[in-house]
């Protein structure tokens, strides 16, 4: 008897789990996409901002369906294509000022 109240217990603990830790990553893939928006990505990098907010519209509707597995993977790659996006961006900001004339301006 004691042996499956400690299952059942363990089995309810384990539930929770997918909740949070979809949460956890579309939070973190947000904050990614931002970092992204903040360095230009919408101009520099448009394949990866592109993919990286489809993810992750499409990492909230699977989470609203509760299918948390497909959620935490997509929000994995929303993180990963707005990282990307991110560098892309800030290494085309960095050679368009390195590209230019090294005269001062007036």
């Amino acid at each position: 008897m004691k042996l499956l109240s400690v299952l059942v217990a363990l089995a309810g603990a384990l539930a929770g789990c997918g909740p949070v830790r979809s949460t956890a990553n579309i939070l973190d893939a947000e904050v990614q996409i931002q970092a992204a928006r903040t360095a230009g990505a919408e101009k520099l990098a448009p394949y990866e901002w592109t993919a990286a907010n489809l993810y992750i519209h499409k990492a909230r509707e699977e989470v609203s369906y509760s299918d948390y597995q497909a959620g935490v993977d997509f929000a994995v790659k929303a993180s990963k294509y707005a990282n990307e996006a991110r560098k892309r961006a800030m290494e085309a900001a960095g050679s368009d000022t390195s590209s230019g004339d090294s005269r001062p301006t007036p």
